[in-house]
């Protein structure tokens, strides 16, 4: 049996915590920044943790990342 790979953008797009739960990153951050309030930017700066459903569906996407 081939080795399970890790899904590339995944990768890019979620991060493990020390104590295995989930961060993703929030949209609306990339461009047009200048017309956001210094206060909607720093609230979408923050990564919160995926919901426990979601991260039951990402497990076999991110399978190698620890």
């Amino acid at each position: 049996m081939p080795k399970m790979k890790t899904h590339s953008s995944l990768k890019d797009r979620f991060k493990i915590t020390g104590t295995g739960k989930v961060k993703r990153f929030k949209a609306f951050r990339n461009h047009l920044l200048s017309g956001k309030s210094a206060r909607q930017k720093r609230v979408l700066a923050t990564q919160p943790l995926m919901a426990a459903g979601d991260v039951r569906r990402l497990k076999q996407g991110l399978g190698n990342l620890k």
